[in-house]
């Protein structure tokens, strides 16, 4: 049976809706919320659903997403909704209403919900993959490397529901861009890929030309060898079109929230059950091998560049160049308790302290020394980037390799690309999971923790 793209595709996302709707009118008449009006609270709750839907992309999964983009997308819609749900009991005057069994519904539902949204999510999956079904006919234009990295997705994620048809290159002899067309309309191509770097602007225009006028989708593939973003993000300003380079997800208020909230009782944890009985045994430790204070200050350069106090368990020598010179593989400023620090990375823990304070996060880019970032911001591009976003006890690029001393400028490069990366693609779940790499990291130790 020949599946076609076109015959079910537009009817998903309203199917999935209703059946969100369905789950949230049906489930309620299971518990004795004592709702005066079910009618009332129907309408409510479903018109409010979809608004939220709307507003935080729900429904917007597209084929290729990943469940790490999907699951902060559920906590956010399943967050509000709890807030509208209880806004019900003062909008509509409900003080009868019993708030533990709208709790319990509240509870379910959003449980039932997530379940069904992971089922259908892999249940596409394997229609694409094994029954080649809601497929894509894909057509790519230009050879280069980033066209071939998306041919090989093509031919190797069937789950995408993508299927490859043909590769046009651009310093073929007879390439003309009517030979395209007329592929695209004899074997029934649905979206066209393209490298805008090697097309010119005329030839744009007739490529946006042909797919509005024949509803085939246009997607471009940038050449951004020199731009680490890959977020880009387009919108209008009343009839004027604005590209907007990079997205930040930290700056949503309900991301920001999510993220301050998360470090608040993560670094209160790590105070209380963790910092409160071993500080007192590094202490003794510390100052046993050497004369000088036990946590060491250091002026760092945070967000939007703010310089602030980062605090650190003292792991060198009292020296003149401790705020001027990374240590070094060898160093001798470093005490043989401080090698121990460093190598397990326990001389970060009172960072936890900054976290609390406001200054940092548990999870982001690292915070350099003020004299680094004056020398790096001169000779990285993009390395102010990484102040778009709090500082960070541990981060991407460091689980990712590139962590303690920075020998040539690719490694300070590869930083970068690792923080614009976790910047523009920050989760939740991406922050958990940086932390777990980050504690077996610990555990096992690194070879440039020193």
């Amino acid at each position: 049976m020949d599946y076609r793209r076109g015959r079910y595709a537009g009817f998903i996302k309203p199917l999935f809706l209703m059946v969100d709707l369905v789950l949230l009118n049906v489930t309620v008449a299971f518990f004795p919320t004592n709702i005066t009006n079910t009618f009332i609270f129907g309408v409510y709750i479903s018109c409010l659903w979809v608004i939220l839907s709307l507003r935080t992309g729900f429904y917007e999964v597209q084929r290729q997403s990943k469940i790490i983009q999907i699951l902060p997308v559920l906590f956010k819609q399943i967050i509000l909704f709890a807030f509208v749900l209880y806004a019900f009991i003062g909008v509509f005057k409900q003080p009868d209403i019993s708030r533990f069994a709208l709790g319990i519904y509240f509870l379910t539902v959003s449980f039932l919900i997530l379940v069904f949204k992971f089922f259908t999510f892999y249940l596409l999956k394997k229609y694409r993959s094994i029954l080649s079904g809601n497929i894509s006919q894909v057509i790519v234009i230009g050879k280069n490397y980033k066209t071939r990295q998306l041919i090989k997705t093509f031919k190797t994620r069937s789950d995408f529901g993508y299927r490859f048809m043909a590769q046009f290159s651009v310093s073929d002899p007879d390439f003309s861009l009517q030979k395209c067309f007329d592929y695209v309309l004899n074997n029934n191509i649905d979206e066209i890929y393209f490298a805008v770097s090697e097309l010119s602007n005329k030839q744009i225009n007739q490529l946006v030309d042909f797919a509005d006028n024949n509803l085939r989708e246009l997607k471009f593939i940038p050449d951004n060898k020199d731009i680490f973003s890959k977020r880009l993000r387009y919108e209008y300003y009343e009839y004027t079109p604005i590209l907007s380079i990079r997205t930040i997800p930290l700056k949503e208020p309900i991301n920001k929230f999510l993220k301050r909230l998360f470090d608040i009782l993560f670094a209160s944890f790590i105070i209380i059950f963790v910092l409160s009985w071993l500080t007192p045994i590094l202490a003794i430790l510390i100052t046993l091998e050497s004369k000088g204070p036990v946590f060491f200050k250091q002026s760092r350069n945070g967000f939007n560049n703010k310089v602030f106090a980062c605090y650190k368990f003292r792991s060198m020598m009292p020296n003149k160049e401790a705020h001027l010179n990374q240590a070094t593989k060898g160093d001798l400023r470093i005490t043989k308790t401080g090698k121990w620090l460093r190598k397990t990375s326990i001389d970060e823990l009172p960072q936890f302290f900054n976290v609390l304070f406001g200054d940092m996060s548990v999870v982001g880019p690292r915070p350099h020394m003020v004299s680094h970032t004056n020398m790096y911001a001169k000779r990285i591009d993009k390395f102010m980037v990484r102040h778009f976003v709090k500082p960070g006890i541990t981060g991407l690029a460091q689980i990712s390799g590139f962590r303690g001393e920075i020998e040539t400028d690719k490694d300070i490069i590869g930083r970068v690309k690792y923080d614009i990366f976790y910047i523009e693609n920050w989760s939740l779940l991406l922050d958990i999971k940086i932390i777990i790499k980050t504690f077996m990291n610990a555990i096992k130790g690194e070879e440039k923790a020193y």
